[in-house]
């Protein structure tokens, strides 16, 4: 998925042109953006011995991440609608 650096060869630079190379190149980097949230958020490092302790502590990295990403959804809607609520009240008033 990511570019080969320097001179390119023509088979190289067909390959790197082509729409599904561009697609995976942008959510390569979606990816990348999900990785760094999930160590900010605790994991970096692994405390639990083994694969299963590693993928438990995975999968509540990753359910903890979406339910972060859930609230602040809905904090943005209800801070929407109070804004919409102040704005009605203001046209009442005026």
């Amino acid at each position: 998925v990511l570019p080969k650096k320097g001179r390119l060869s023509k088979k190289e630079t067909e390959r790197e042109n082509d729409e599904a190379f561009k697609k995976a190149r942008k959510q390569h980097s979606a990816v990348e953006s999900a990785i760094n949230a999930l160590e900010v958020h605790g994991l970096d490092r692994c405390p639990d011995s083994g694969i299963n302790g590693f993928r438990r502590y995975v999968s509540f990295a990753v359910l903890a991440r979406n339910i972060q990403k859930l609230g602040a959804l809905l904090y943005k809607q209800e801070k929407e609608e109070q804004y919409r609520q102040a704005k009605r009240i203001r046209k009442k008033a005026a």
